[in-house]
C-alpha cells in the first residue's frame, strides 16, 4: 500500500500496485475524512458521515474487487466535501455549498485563494497519482481498464429509486453496455445504463480526464448503498461483479490473431 501526502494530508492510496491483472480501480469518494488543516466545515458529526461526505460501502466493494481481479486500487483519503475529486476546479460541484438537504457553511462562498488551496493539496495529487499509475502500465505495455466504484442513496429527495446498480459511460459506451449486459444474465440485480447519473450530470470527470484522453475502456459503476451496508455485504457485491466485470471484458476484447500469436 501506498500514500501521496500533500503538506501532511494524506489524500489518496494506492493499493495492489504491481498487480498484473488488466482492470485499474478507483474510488474517488472512498473516505470521510476531514483533515484538521480544513477543519469540519461547520457540519455536525452526523452530517459528516452521511452520504454527503463520502459513498458509503463503495471503498470496501473496490478493495474486494481490486483483490479479486488482481488490479491495482486508487482511492481517495479524504471527504468529497472538501474536494470532490470527480469534478473539475471550476465546477461549483468540487467544493459544493449544499449538497442535497445539507448546506455546507465552511464551503459558503469560498475564496478563490480557498479554492486553490484545495485544489492543490486534494485535486492535484490525486489525479497526479492515478495519471502515474496509469502512464506505468502503458509504458509496459498494458493499457489499463478503468473501473471507479460509487455508491447512491436509496431514496433522493423523498423519491425511492428502484434501479439497483447502474452503469455509466462517457465518450465511449462499448465496456458499460457490455457490463450491462453481463450484468442482466449473471445477477438478479435491477441493471440500468446512465442511471441515477449519466455523463450530463457531471459525473464522469475522471473517466474524461484519466481514460477517454488515451482510448482506455472504461465504467463507472453506481451501487445503491442500502445493498452494501455491511462489510458481508460489501464482499458479495463485489463477487457479484467480478465475474462480470471479466466477462464484460472479454466480449469487447478482439481475439488475438494467429499472427499475434505467434
Amino acid at each position: 500500500m501506498a500514500g501521496a501526502r500533500q503538506s501532511g494530508l494524506e489524500v489518496v492510496v494506492t493499493r495492489n500496485r504491481e498487480a498484473p491483472g488488466p482492470f485499474l480501480v478507483v474510488c474517488e469518494h472512498a473516505s470521510n475524512h476531514f483533515p484538521a488543516v480544513f477543519g469540519t466545515l461547520g457540519l455536525a458529526p452526523e452530517a459528516r458521515s452521511a452520504h454527503i461526505a463520502w459513498d458509503p460501502g463503495a471503498l470496501g466493494v473496490a478493495r474486494r474487487l481490486a483483490r479479486l481481479l488482481d488490479a491495482p486500487l486508487v482511492a481517495a483519503g479524504v471527504s468529497r466535501l472538501v474536494y470532490d475529486l470527480n469534478r473539475p476546479p471550476h465546477s461549483p460541484g468540487a467544493m459544493a455549498a449544499r449538497s442535497e438537504d445539507f448546506d455546507i457553511p465552511g464551503n459558503a462562498r469560498l475564496s478563490a485563494a480557498e479554492r486553490r488551496r484545495r485544489t492543490e493539496a486534494v485535486y492535484l495529487p490525486f489525479h497526479a497519482e492515478l495519471r502515474a499509475e496509469i502512464a506505468r502500465r502503458l509504458a509496459r505495455g498494458r493499457p489499463p481498464v478503468i473501473v471507479t466504484v460509487h455508491s447512491f442513496t436509496p431514496v433522493w429527495f423523498g423519491q425511492p429509486r428502484t434501479v439497483e446498480f447502474g452503469v455509466i459511460h462517457d465518450a465511449d459506451p462499448s465496456l458499460a453496455l457490455a457490463v450491462l449486459a453481463e450484468a442482466k444474465v449473471q445477477t438478479r440485480l435491477d441493471c440500468r445504463l446512465n442511471e441515477p447519473y449519466s455523463a450530463a450530470d457531471e459525473v464522469t470527470h475522471t473517466l474524461r480526464l484519466q481514460a477517454t484522453p488515451y482510448g482506455l475502456a472504461n465504467v463507472m459503476l453506481e451501487i445503491r448503498n442500502d445493498l452494501i451496508a455491511t462489510p458481508e455485504a460489501e464482499e458479495a457485491m463485489a463477487a457479484m461483479l467480478a465475474p462480470v466485470l471479466k466477462a464484460a471484458l472479454a466480449a469487447i476484447t478482439p481475439p488475438m490473431t494467429e499472427e499475434a500469436v505467434a
